[in-house]
């Protein structure tokens, strides 16, 4: 059984059995992982390293235990594995060799920033990193710039302002919010547009630690009127709750979701 497990310091119940009765663990860094399951006193088996560097050379060592009847289960240091990590490799081996994989989620900075962004949430696209070099950078922006979703991408403390600005550019000064160290000790947010955050790691300089960016969906050709914005509203109220409505026009629009939200309310009560 291959079980990809997030490595978070609160593990499921779940979590726990499966990597207690593992027969090896498969991890990014034994030393990490060792650390992780000494907190909460879990005797596995043996640790085996599986990263970017050996996952061409280790991938066939694991499928063979496996096909053997192994109990395999694999971690990543932070985070959930499979997201921007060898690990899709590995699980997409092991279903396509007919070998049951099952995954018990642990913590992602994907979702987690697009919660915590306070961005329309119904439609979300992850970019994953970005090019590093400004042309490559914009012209990745421009492939999704038209993508009626939510964009989340990581990026580096040492790019980000740069990368704020290319998206700005490219995709319009849309909401957007720059988190860092997502589910971890020091988790940060800071919400503004994307011209705005530029200019405030421009001033503040590098954040450390890992950075997730997420922007809102593309701005409206024109800002809707009052009453275009009720009329839709209205429309959506008449099968949806108000929080469903609110996401919808807000995402539609590019208007902020709480002033939507507010509007929504207002035309309930207006027909209650």
């Amino acid at each position: 059984m291959a079980t990809p497990i997030g490595n978070a310091r609160d593990l499921t119940l779940r979590a726990r059995d499966v990597l207690s009765a593992a027969d090896a663990v498969a991890c990014e860094d034994t030393r990490v992982t060792a650390k992780l399951l000494a907190l909460h006193g879990i005797r596995a088996a043996r640790l085996l390293q599986y990263h970017e560097h050996n996952a061409e050379r280790m991938r066939p060592v694991l499928l063979e235990r496996l096909r053997a009847g192994a109990a395999l289960a694999l971690v990543s240091d932070a985070g959930t594995p499979l997201i921007s990590d060898p690990g899709y490799k590995l699980a997409r081996e092991a279903a396509a060799a007919g070998l049951p994989v099952t995954a018990l989620p642990g913590a992602s900075a994907v979702t987690t920033a697009l919660i915590l962004s306070g961005l329309p949430s119904d439609r979300f696209l992850f970019a994953g990193f970005l090019p590093p070099r400004e042309n490559a950078r914009r012209a990745a922006l421009a492939e999704i710039a038209a993508t009626p979703a939510t964009l989340i991408w990581f990026e580096t403390g040492p790019r980000l302002a740069d990368s704020l600005r290319d998206a700005a550019a490219v995709l319009g000064d849309r909401q957007a919010a720059v988190t860092r160290e997502l589910t971890k000790l020091h988790e940060e947010v800071r919400r503004g547009t994307l011209t705005e955050l530029a200019a405030h790691y421009d001033g503040a300089g590098p954040p450390r630690g890992e950075i997730v960016v997420v922007a809102g969906p593309p701005l409206p050709d024109a800002a809707p009127t009052q009453d275009d914005v009720d009329a839709r509203l209205r429309a959506a109220l008449a099968t949806m709750s108000v929080r469903e409505a609110a996401d919808r026009i807000a995402a539609a629009t590019g208007l902020p979701r709480r002033q939507v939200y507010a509007r929504a309310l207002a035309l309930r009560d207006e027909t209650a």
